[in-house]
């Protein structure tokens, strides 16, 4: 089962996180989280975890108003939330990869017509996100 949406692109570490910052923005997306592995790695597993992974980053994005539609219609939801959207580079890449989660993974879950709604939707503006950074 493939439960994300995934590019490579041709940019620097610091380029990627930027752009998918402001893709997620224009899909009506904030970021209410943000972890960083590979520091969190190095600081509680020690340097060499660390440089194990390179440079990984998950953002928890939100849009609000599919937020509200799906934590309204299915109040167990929210266990799902937010939608992460990881940036990770492996150690001497020369590309930059970001996988958003698929949102149709909450429709394998719930049978409901609202939450298959909010998926679809929450699917075509991640989707659109990676489009935008992709440059396609």
């Amino acid at each position: 089962m493939t439960y994300t949406h995934a590019i490579t692109v041709p940019m620097s570490w610091q380029d990627a996180v930027d752009r998918t910052r402001s893709a997620l923005a224009e899909q009506g997306f904030g970021v209410l989280t943000e972890i960083d592995v590979k520091e969190t790695f190095t600081r509680k597993l020690g340097q060499e975890a660390g440089d194990t992974v390179g440079d990984y980053i998950i953002l928890g994005a939100c849009n609000p108003q599919l937020a509200q539609r799906g934590i309204t219609a299915e109040p167990q939801l929210g266990a799902l939330l937010p939608c992460n959207v990881v940036v990770r580079r492996a150690p001497g890449a020369a590309e930059t990869t970001i996988e958003a989660i698929d949102p149709q993974t909450m429709v394998q879950l719930s049978q409901s017509d609202a939450t298959r709604e909010v998926a679809n939707d929450a699917d075509t503006r991640l989707q659109s996100a990676l489009k935008e950074i992709s440059g396609k």
